[in-house]
């Protein structure tokens, strides 16, 4: 099995034909692997953008390139032809997902299609690398150069924010935390359109109580002090994005406010509950 580590890079405009912003592809840059990680190939090319002609400012200045760098570069689709007998079969891999969406995106402006043709198989890296070390957490993601610094993998910053300099830096940090984790667990099969759907799913806090994704089961509270469960005494309210009341624990004779969460995934919903005390001051008047 083979492994292509992709990054991209991209200039956003606006399309007056489609009347929407588009994330356009300015840079493609990629590593390929053998199964035992060593490097058998590299994949760098630039495009010429089509939507909008100039690079924004911040572009230039992360990726240090010109208008007249990318004026020289090929076409979307043709780069991307030519990418894709560069992959041949292999698990395509990136620092995130935002690449990913990124040519999804790409293939659907210019192609009106959704589907990546030579994509079979997909890992999400920074996922991969987060549960390698134990510190994946969906709401908190670390960056490339940051999870570099994190585990001692040295880099250079003036080579970052280039596509194969980022892609070359992902397989350094991949290699250093290689094993600690099973690969197989983060790679998903991506030739179907479940992956599509996946992947282009917008995740969101359910804010609507009456919501059927809304287990209400996960809305009753136990006293920390005793175990027991403890009567919700006021109605819920809504405050970022989180439920809240207060219970009262008659055991215990304690009261609290517990919170609630509830955040739509593609594949469930995912629950976060905690107590928070009541300030002294609180607890006083009660």
């Amino acid at each position: 099995m083979h492994y292509v580590i992709l990054d991209l890079e991209w200039n956003s405009a606006y399309s007056k034909t489609t009347h929407q912003f588009v994330n356009e592809i300015i840079e493609f840059g990629a590593v390929k692997v053998d199964s035992d990680f060593n490097e058998v190939g590299e994949f760098s090319r630039l495009i010429a953008p089509r939507v909008k002609k100039k690079l924004n400012g911040r572009v230039k200045q992360l990726t240090h390139l010109t208008n007249e760098d990318v004026a020289d570069g090929g076409s979307f689709l043709s780069v991307a032809s030519s990418f894709g007998s560069f992959v041949d079969g292999a698990v395509i891999m990136t620092w995130g997902t935002s690449d990913i969406h990124a040519l999804i995106e790409n293939y659907s402006f210019y192609t009106g299609s959704r589907r990546i043709p030579f994509l079979t198989a997909y890992c999400d890296l920074q996922e991969y690398c987060e549960r390698a070390i134990d510190r994946y957490d969906e709401g908190n993601q670390i960056g490339l150069g940051r999870f570099a610094e994190l585990i001692g993998v040295e880099f250079s910053e003036d080579e970052q924010h280039r596509a194969t300099a980022d892609a070359v830096l992902s397989l350094k940090i991949l290699k250093k935390v290689m094993g600690n984790y099973p690969l197989e667990k983060c790679i998903l099969k991506a030739d179907c359109e479940a992956f599509y759907d996946r992947m282009l799913f917008k995740n969101h806090f359910i804010t609507d109580l009456s919501s059927p994704d809304i287990d209400r089961s996960q809305m009753k509270f136990v006293c920390e002090s005793c175990g027991k469960q403890a009567k919700r005494v006021k109605r819920w309210k809504l405050h970022n994005k989180s439920f809240s009341s207060d219970f009262y624990c008659k055991s215990c004779d304690e009261r609290f406010t517990g919170r609630v969460s509830f955040k739509k995934r593609y594949d469930g919903v995912k629950v976060n509950k905690r107590i928070v005390a009541p300030r002294p001051q609180e607890a006083k008047k009660e």
